[in-house]
């Protein structure tokens, strides 16, 4: 996501400054800034007269969950926007306007009904703990004149990382079939509709707030699999059960709820304030992301 923003932002005449642990030499107009996420330092001016500030820290959920990577994966949010919050409080001249990460996880598993930003029911465990805390730690910082956006985002499909391509394994490797009972809801997003939506949300000053980073067309984990298949032209492909899949989740370092959670989200708020999605169902985001 950050990389995509960045690279929007740039070409939209902006420039772009990237806080990170592990600065670089500016390359394609964008400068490098090192912070330690945790603590103020040199890295605070940067925030002086932004037209805004996007955190998007928080290490990958994309791993076993033991109490060291739980620990780091809470800190790693939770302290970066702590620190941020501090950060803009002493601005003299603060962003206009504040984008901090959250997650669809926030929402409990639901296979009974939609979830949307006014009537959806926060769930229970240690992703939606995490969540939690997030968006406690953002909209409890004291920003006076500072507008506040969370982003509750589904799963983001891009042809270069993140779920897509694995998914994409497992069809190649003939296991593409159902996951789990595949009864699971599966939220997710295009990436370009990503970058969209943050800067239609930064356009809009009367827009502040969590809001679901959704498109308007979830879908059962078993459908979405057989449109990821015709899409890739393989017609057949094995069911995968939950005990295999704790199985292979256990090989290769990761957690089965990024699978079998059933995450049910509208973007509500978005389609309220007029955002029109540029890839809003499952087939055409697959064939955009497949070309």
């Amino acid at each position: 996501m950050g990389k995509a923003l960045s690279t929007y932002f740039v070409r939209a005449g902006h420039k772009v400054f990237v806080l990170t642990r592990s600065p670089k030499r500016p390359e394609n107009g964008i400068e490098f800034i090192g912070w330690d996420g945790k603590t103020i330092g040199d890295w605070s001016k940067y925030l002086e007269g932004a037209s805004a500030v996007i955190n998007l820290a928080g290490k990958s959920v994309n791993c076993r969950y033991t109490e060291a990577n739980v620990k780091e994966i809470f800190d790693s949010r939770v302290e970066s926007t702590r620190v941020l919050g501090e950060a803009i409080a002493a601005c003299q001249r603060p962003p206009e306007v504040w984008i901090n990460s959250s997650t669809a996880t926030i929402y409990r598993h639901s296979e009974d009904r939609a979830m949307t930003e006014r009537d959806g029911d926060l769930g229970t465990g240690m992703s939606v703990n995490v969540a939690r805390a997030w968006e406690d730690s953002f909209f409890e910082a004291m920003v006076p004149g500072v507008r506040k956006v969370a982003l509750r985002t589904a799963i983001v499909f891009s042809e270069k990382d993140g779920a897509l391509p694995r998914l994409m394994n497992l069809v190649k490797a003939g296991m593409g079939g159902a996951q789990g009972t595949g009864k699971q809801m599966m939220s997710w997003i295009h990436m370009e509709d990503v970058v969209k939506a943050v800067a239609f949300l930064m356009a809009h000053k009367e827009l502040e707030g969590a809001f679901n980073l959704a498109a308007p067309d979830p879908q059962p984990n078993a459908e979405m699999m057989s449109v990821l298949r015709q899409a890739m032209g393989v017609p057949l492909a094995l069911p995968v059960p939950a005990w295999l899949l704790e199985v292979g989740a256990a090989m290769i370092g990761t957690e089965t709820e990024l699978l079998l959670k059933s995450r049910w989200v509208l973007p509500q708020r978005l389609l309220e304030a007029g955002f029109e999605f540029e890839f809003p169902t499952l087939p055409q985001a697959l064939k955009n992301l497949g070309e």
